[in-house]
């Protein structure tokens, strides 16, 4: 009943039912909330710069489910009765938007479940995140989400006008061009962020214990190649993973011809601020170094579990190899670190990883709005689960203000001595 493709986030286009449904399934590694808009998603965060929400399902014809009653408690004429006292006694009956009472009565009873990745998404939302994820967007480049209540960054994306304005994961976002936006949900808050290329956006962030801080941002087109890499003088080479994306299994292939022509004596795999894309891709970049072994455990609540095999001959399986995760490392940058520090392949160096280690399929509904659901926890080899917790490093380096300031890179450095001591 459902054919299933992989996309790429940034670079490939979905396509809306028309005439008897399509159905089609995009499958996408959290990286944190749900869905981009601004150049920011929000698919477990909001990317401010490309999609990477966990896992993400399309399925364009929800008729497909066998209707389920309604609890009692549903039956109750409350909401009549609600709507009835609007109607009759606001103030400003010329100012009601029949439409957003409505979604926003939708969006109220999803997030009843308490669960910061299941979402409700009205359909300029999911239009937003349609045209986000076919090609190149607009925004700050830089993914968000909602942590311990506060908007906080998970990881600018390389390259992107966040980083270059100086954000970094974990910075918490209090006010939008001097808008507090505390209580706002990741998607209104992308909304007040995002906007076209060249205009500016001012953000006040708390960083740590520090009084806080006004960055300015000019939003620009975001687009990155997901992949670099460089062969170092000392017999190094330090190669670079900013996503999981539609580029990255070629861009891989390049870099592994490189390897086998130049033999370097170790690899530095660079996973920070790398904040997922693709299941498939975060998969194959495993099976570079992990051969006929199990890599990712999904559970769902039904009791199934999905187990995903490396499929590779795993050309650098007889490299040396270190891997850098930060705060700004999520869901498949998680994926890959978990499974090479679980088979004891490399060693970890820098700071505990943002710690996405749930599954979201995002349905759409019929009149083009969707809903994106939590299904599944996915685990490590060894059966650790990350959700919210991170990967702890081998090695923990911290890189602060003050090193970035100075372009200082200490865990860089910290993973160059690893290597040489092997």
């Amino acid at each position: 009943m459902e054919n299933q493709i992989t996309n790429q986030t940034q670079n490939h286009s979905l396509h809306s039912d028309s005439g008897q449904a399509k159905k089609w399934k995009l499958r996408i590694i959290v990286g944190v909330i749900v869905i981009i808009l601004l150049g920011i998603f929000f698919a477990g965060g909001y990317v401010l710069g490309k999609v990477t929400d966990g896992k993400i399902t399309f399925k364009g014809d929800i008729e497909l489910y066998k209707p389920t009653k309604l609890s009692n408690l549903f039956e109750s004429k409350l909401l009549e009765q609600v709507w009835t006292i609007i109607q009759t006694d606001f103030v400003d009956k010329d100012k009601i938007d029949e439409k957003k009472l409505f979604y926003g009565a939708i969006a109220g009873f999803v997030s009843g479940l308490e669960d910061q990745h299941t979402v409700f998404l009205d359909p300029e939302t999911t239009a937003e995140f349609e045209d986000a994820i076919s090609g190149a967007f607009e925004g700050i480049g830089a993914e968000i989400a909602i942590k311990d209540g506060l908007l906080t960054i998970v990881s600018p994306l390389q390259g992107s006008p966040s980083e270059r304005a100086g954000l970094l994961p974990g910075d918490i976002v209090f006010k939008v061009d001097g808008k507090d936006i505390f209580g706002l949900s990741v998607e209104k808050a992308a909304r007040l962020i995002r906007g076209p290329r060249g205009t500016e956006v001012t953000l006040t962030i708390v960083r740590g214990d520090e009084d806080p801080l006004e960055i300015k941002i000019v939003r620009d087109v975001i687009t990155t190649k997901s992949v670099e890499w460089q062969f170092r003088d000392d017999g190094l080479v330090h190669i670079k993973l900013k996503a999981f994306n539609g580029d990255t299994s070629e861009l891989m292939k390049e870099f592994a011809k490189e390897v086998k022509a130049k033999n370097p004596k170790g690899i530095i795999l660079d996973l920070r601020n790398d904040p997922g894309g693709l299941l498939d891709t975060a998969l194959d970049v495993c099976s570079y170094w992990i051969e006929n072994q199990v890599v990712l455990i999904e559970k769902f609540g039904d009791g199934r579990e999905t187990k995903y095999q490396a499929n590779n001959l795993a050309p650098f399986k007889n490299i040396p190899t270190v891997v850098l995760i930060n705060q700004g490392s999520a869901s498949g940058s998680e994926i890959v670190a978990g499974a090479l520090q679980d088979y004891e392949i490399s060693k970890l160096v820098g700071e505990k990883s943002y710690g996405k280690g749930s599954v979201q399929t995002l349905k759409k509904l019929p009149d083009g709005s969707s809903i994106k659901v939590t299904v599944a926890k996915w685990f490590t080899p060894k059966m650790r689960t990350i959700n919210e917790l991170g990967i702890a490093p081998d090695v923990e380096v911290d890189f602060t203000r003050a090193d970035a300031e100075a372009k200082k890179d200490p865990q860089l450095d910290a993973a160059i001595k690893e290597l040489q001591k092997k």
